[in-house]
């Protein structure tokens, strides 16, 4: 294929699907550019979904979701520094598996956040930006922001990449 020629566009996965190591990017109806993949693990019965993370987009140097606020809420109202972690690894492991490709997969071994200001409504975004992507290590800047941009939390994560089990 030549580099003037257009990209295919896929058909959008099947509800309950994510971004996995084979992936194009679609325009969504009301979410702009999103990436899929053909063959997305499940995220149905996951903490992924039970948090309402929503995948945008998934490529090796960086990854995005966003998160409601609410639900994800400690008692005083304010977003719960563990969902805040929860998007933080969510994002650079998807990232940190794109990288590791097809026959391995990526593994949480280090995840720090620090909480910048609280959120109490809306949605957050998570976006992990690769810092390192050696053969054996990967590790992801987070920010997590709010509507407004405005940054409510930093997080890094380091993923070990392993041959996948048979």
């Amino acid at each position: 294929m030549s580099d003037t020629a257009p990209a295919a566009v896929p058909a959008p996965l099947p509800e309950g699907t994510t971004p996995g190591p084979t992936t194009s990017t679609t325009t969504g109806p009301t979410t702009g550019p999103t990436t899929r993949s053909a063959t997305s693990p499940t995220t149905r019965g996951t903490l992924i979904e039970r948090m309402g993370i929503e995948v945008r987009e998934v490529a090796p140097d960086r990854a995005v979701a966003t998160m409601p606020v609410a639900g994800n809420t400690q008692p005083h109202g304010l977003l719960h520094g563990g969902a805040s972690g929860v998007l933080v690894e969510t994002v650079g492991s998807l990232a940190a598996q794109e990288h590791a490709g097809a026959g391995r997969r990526a593994v949480g071994i280090e995840l720090s956040v620090t909480h910048h200001r609280s959120a109490s409504e809306g949605v957050v975004t998570g976006t992990a930006t690769a810092v390192h992507r050696g053969g054996t290590l990967a590790t992801y800047e987070v920010t997590v922001e709010d509507a407004s941009g405005r940054r409510v939390a930093t997080g890094r994560l380091t993923c070990m990449l392993l041959d996948a089990r048979a």
